[in-house]
């Protein structure tokens, strides 16, 4: 049978080239309904060399489900948002349902964001995880009736959002913690803006407030964005009479160290340094980076639960999932010489 160049083809040009009924096509793709091994197999095979994908939108106005959920990812440049994303793909695999990604390679700001949101609500996906640290609560609330969201990677209380984070508080006071014990009384933290990342400026703050509940006086150092973090340790490491930095991603602390290493200093030598987030090619022990660990994966495969959980009605109810992290002790945190 005959179709124009580039037309998708059908169910009936399936029927055609099978030699079966529609409705007989019909009920061997949707696995609904008797049909004879024979009948199934001719169309499987038809639908194979006529290239038949199934329309999953129009799937979806007739089972009221697209059996698909859209994720939003702020920066896929950022190691983070990868292995958040794979998480969440196998999570949503293993439960029958497709994902559909929408991410920036650079970082996405509100209103791109929030121009990707809609577009994934406009693809009709069943439910939305939304991972973009700069997109407001208020711009994703008007929202929530239309479709379920749940929210991965920071703290939500607005009203009708799931949220799965880290503890990030409980992130940062560890990491000060363990400085303190090592003997650490000058000690610089960077703090990262909140409204470039209320996660970052979260555990940064944490460090500030514990630092001085041992009755020492932390040097702040407020940064734009963690990116900015070698340019500070340019500009102001020697004033500041730092023995350690505190940065607040390990794509930061990495930066810190090269810039350590360009003034001809070293971590823990010099300057103890430590990072945040504990993942990926940053945390393995021959970078030997001293750190907390975000428990990403599980983030991703909570989220996505949640999410389905919703969508299949097994619950109405909007919950805060608070994942605790932990320390990893690397070579580039030490006793500080004066420690008595």
């Amino acid at each position: 049978m005959a179709r124009a160049r580039g037309k998708a083809p059908t169910i009936l040009d399936i029927a055609a080239e099978a030699g079966v009924s529609k409705s007989a096509v019909s009920r061997a793709l949707s696995g609904q309904g008797e049909v004879s091994a024979e009948t199934r197999e001719r169309v499987e095979r038809a639908a194979r060399d006529l290239g038949y994908v199934a329309n999953a939108m129009a799937r979806g106005l007739v089972s009221s489900q697209t059996k698909t959920v859209g994720v939003l990812l702020r920066d896929m440049t950022r190691p983070y948002y990868a292995w958040l994303q794979v998480a969440m793909q196998k999570a949503a695999e293993a439960r029958g349902y497709q994902m559909v990604t929408v991410a920036s390679a650079g970082d996405l700001g509100v209103a791109d964001a929030l121009r990707a949101l809609k577009s994934l609500i406009s693809l009709q996906v069943d439910g939305l995880v939304v991972s973009s640290a700069r997109l407001p609560s208020e711009e994703i609330v008007p929202f929530i009736d239309r479709v379920p969201i749940v929210v991965a990677g920071r703290r939500e209380t607005s009203r009708g959002i799931t949220s799965v984070f880290c503890d990030d508080a409980d992130g940062g006071t560890v990491l000060a913690d363990h400085l303190l014990k090592l003997g650490h009384e000058r000690i610089a933290v960077l703090l990262t803006d909140e409204t470039y990342s209320l996660s970052q400026h979260t555990r940064g703050y944490a460090m500030i407030e514990r630092i001085r509940a041992a009755g020492k006086t932390p040097v702040v150092w407020e940064v734009a964005s963690d990116r900015e973090s070698a340019q500070v340790i340019a500009d102001q490491l020697d004033s500041a009479g730092a023995t350690a930095v505190m940065c607040p991603t390990d794509a930061a602390a990495v930066d810190v160290l090269e810039a350590l290493r360009q003034r001809g200093q070293s971590a823990p030598e010099d300057c103890t340094v430590t990072g945040y987030d504990g993942f990926g090619p940053l945390a393995t022990p021959y970078m030997g980076l001293t750190t907390f660990r975000q428990p990403v994966e599980e983030i991703g495969r909570t989220s996505i639960g949640l999410l389905l959980d919703r969508i299949e009605g097994k619950t109405d109810q909007d919950r805060l999932v608070e994942l605790r992290g932990r320390l990893v002790e690397g070579r580039t945190a030490a006793e500080w010489p004066g420690m008595p």
